[in-house]
């Protein structure tokens, strides 16, 4: 048969794709899938022992007959993308492709990166059907609206875009498809190569918010954001992502107002902290000693009586010190992090002390920033932290305290003129302040006016 010959010559020399040729009422039949991507007891039960009990007349219609599976008409052309989705495709006078696709995917699993103390503990997966239906368990409303793309010339991976119609713009919905449209690419292995591509490269700090949590992504949606999932990643992309926003949790919402009041401030002075304090402490200490009174400058010159290197390389030396052991205890297995936690913040930190190479005060600074930028979830964020806190560094170094004032500004400048699909990054309104650093009570809850103009909850339509 041509078409089967014709699929032949355009798979070969892969040998995970089967090609069976059977014969019911003395009519020949061919049957092809590929093995890895399909079940084959499922090929056994739901087509192969129905298609033995069918007659010549029943053959020609097996869309009907077929009814154990989802079986449907597909052209010539599309026998390839057919078969890669796990589709058993069966050539008899039309072209039929029966879904029977092997199970894969890990299921739903426990968070491992967005932890939650009192919220939902289901996370995304990498099947995009189950990531779907973890969001609409949530939001049973047919106006959950789901946009599909294919993206990639050679991965072909299913792309989704979700957003609730009446409650999102139509406008940001229409700028973010577009965008999605225009990426041209040869594959998408996970959705952070979408968020390369959709966020603003020049800022920083991270405009487009990852998430595995389908709670955070269900909330979001519900505020008149856009979500979009990405079949074989267990990470959803929320946009438009505003700078408050990697300063809440899930779990802020369901404690009470002032225990979150409390955190957020928190999280708040580790954001100063992370970024400022070595900063800050190289440029009183080499430059502006007017700045602190004298016994504590005495108490910091004393500590540093013996190191041979300038503050500034010691700090240097110190931050990278940190990345490096951060980033082995991320990659190694959780008995070796432990072990390595212990060999570089215990044995390696007391004996560089000892030996005069770096001075105690220095490791206590550096750990306090190192510590406060780890109270964020987003990696992204992270390091838009480490980024400033070195940038601020350099700059105290040479210019001093004004150096380290410069930087902020600059900082805080790149954060107020920053924008995400017209949005300001700094979005803030009168109803957005009572949910943004401080969380305070009212009796009818609003969205934030410049993001829909469904502004009151409850008002669906």
């Amino acid at each position: 048969m041509k078409i089967v010959d014709d699929v032949k010559k355009k798979i070969l020399p892969s040998k995970d794709y089967l090609f069976k040729t059977i014969r019911v009422d003395g009519k020949k039949i061919e049957i092809i899938f590929n093995e890895v991507l399909t079940d084959g007891r499922g090929i056994n039960e739901y087509i192969l022992e129905e298609l033995v009990n069918l007659n010549k007349k029943e053959l020609l219609n097996l869309e009907n007959k077929l009814t154990t599976c989802n079986c449907k008409i597909i052209k010539k052309d599309e026998i390839l993308d057919s078969l890669n989705n796990g589709f058993v495709v069966i050539i008899y006078k039309k072209i039929y492709a029966c879904e029977i696709r092997a199970n894969l995917d890990r299921g739903v699993n426990t968070i491992e990166s967005e932890l939650s103390i009192s919220g939902p503990k289901d996370s995304f997966s990498e099947t995009y059907n189950t990531n779907l239906g973890l969001i609409r368990r949530r939001i049973k409303s047919c106006d959950l609206k789901v946009i599909d793309f294919t993206i990639g010339k050679i991965s072909k991976t299913k792309v989704g875009l979700l957003y609730v119609d009446g409650i999102c713009n139509k406008k940001l919905v229409k700028k973010i498809e577009k965008s999605l449209r225009m990426i041209d690419i040869d594959g998408i292995i996970d959705s952070s190569y979408l968020k390369n591509s959709l966020e603003n490269k020049k800022k920083l700090f991270p405009t487009i918010m990852m998430s595995e949590r389908p709670d955070k992504s269900s909330m979001a949606l519900l505020e008149g954001k856009v979500v979009i999932i990405v079949d074989t990643s267990p990470y959803a992309l929320i946009l438009p992502s505003f700078f408050f926003d990697f300063f809440h949790t899930t779990d802020d919402y369901f404690q009470k107002n002032v225990n979150t009041t409390f955190i957020r401030i928190i999280r708040v002075f580790a954001f100063f902290i992370a970024i400022f304090t070595p900063a800050v402490y190289i440029a009183v200490t080499t430059r502006n000693y007017d700045l602190v009174p004298l016994p504590l400058l005495l108490m910091l010159k004393a500590g540093r009586t013996f190191v041979p290197f300038p503050a500034y390389i010691e700090a240097l030396f110190m931050i990278v010190c940190f990345e490096i052991l951060k980033e082995s205890d991320l990659r190694m297995s959780t008995t070796s992090g432990s072990a390595i936690s212990i060999l570089g913040g215990l044995i390696l930190g007391d004996a560089a002390v000892s030996a005069g190479i770096v001075s105690p005060i220095m490791i206590i600074v550096i750990a306090i920033s190192s510590i406060a930028g780890l109270i964020f979830s987003s990696l992204e964020l992270v390091n838009a932290l480490r980024m400033y806190k070195i940038i601020l560094l350099l700059l105290g170094t040479i210019l001093g305290i004004y150096g380290v004032v410069i930087g902020a500004v600059i900082m805080f400048y790149n954060i107020c003129t920053a924008k995400i699909y017209d949005y300001k990054y700094l979005n803030l309104d009168k109803n957005e302040i009572k949910d943004s650093l401080v969380k305070i009570d009212s009796d009818i809850l609003k969205r934030n006016s410049k993001l829909t103009n469904n502004v009151i909850r409850g008002r669906y339509k």
